[in-house]
């Protein structure tokens, strides 16, 4: 196993423990997600119609919050510990120390966006408990995460941080948004795959580039 490999896989271990212990992550993104979830059912319970056509967006609009939400609280823990400066000391790639993080993220995140899917097939009466929104929700998170690691890193010792990081997200996650919502629509109508499929292409070759960059560049953030 090569250093780098060996450096991603102790960091996401210990982002892994570190949550097991205190559970204070997960707890938080599923709160609001749950929240964010039923509040839309509710406002859009008169209009069926309407329900229906606006389920893809519930679902990622509720997905990119609590992952920003997860991100601003890890970059809390971090802060708080120390244990950025303790990693930059570590004779291990830069590349590794963000990946690893990324990894655990990005973990975070599809658990509680799968969490999701059994809830809202039962409040909108739409199958979206599915293999193949599992893998849209896989991919559309991964690009989420990975530019969101990197952003909130850049804003770890900004004092407006936690409210600079949806700002600066936002932006560069709404080509991922729209072609994932364009995508799930696109099942959930039972539409055909020729409809779609070219956005699952578009959005993999995003988080293709989005990773590349963002590792990339890592290093320079966080030594500035």
């Amino acid at each position: 196993m090569t250093v780098f490999a060996r450096a991603v896989g102790a960091i996401f271990l210990k982002d892994m423990r570190a949550e097991w212990r205190s559970r204070e992550l997960i707890g938080v993104m599923l709160l609001f997600a749950l929240l964010s979830v039923l509040v839309f059912s509710f406002a859009l319970e008169l209009d069926r119609l309407a329900r229906r056509e606006a389920i893809s967006g519930v679902l990622w609009v509720t997905v990119v919050f609590a992952s920003v939400l997860g991100l601003n609280r890890s970059v809390a823990q971090e802060r708080e510990n120390g244990n950025v400066d303790a990693l930059l000391l570590a004779p291990i790639p830069r590349a590794a120390i963000f990946f690893g993080k990324f990894l655990a993220n990005w973990l975070f995140t599809a658990v509680i966006g799968a969490l999701l899917l059994p809830l809202m097939t039962v409040l909108y009466n739409v199958t979206l408990a599915s293999l193949p929104v599992l893998g849209l929700l896989l991919a559309g998170t991964w690009g989420i995460c990975v530019t969101g690691t990197l952003l909130a890193s850049m804003t770890l010792q900004t004092r407006v941080g936690e409210a600079l990081l949806p700002i600066a997200l936002l932006p560069i996650a709404l080509p991922l948004l729209l072609g994932t919502v364009r995508a799930t629509t696109g099942i959930l109508t039972d539409a055909p795959v020729n409809d779609w499929g070219g956005w699952v292409g578009i959005l993999l070759g995003i988080d293709l580039f989005y990773t590349v960059v963002c590792m990339a560049f890592y290093g320079v953030v966080v030594e500035e």
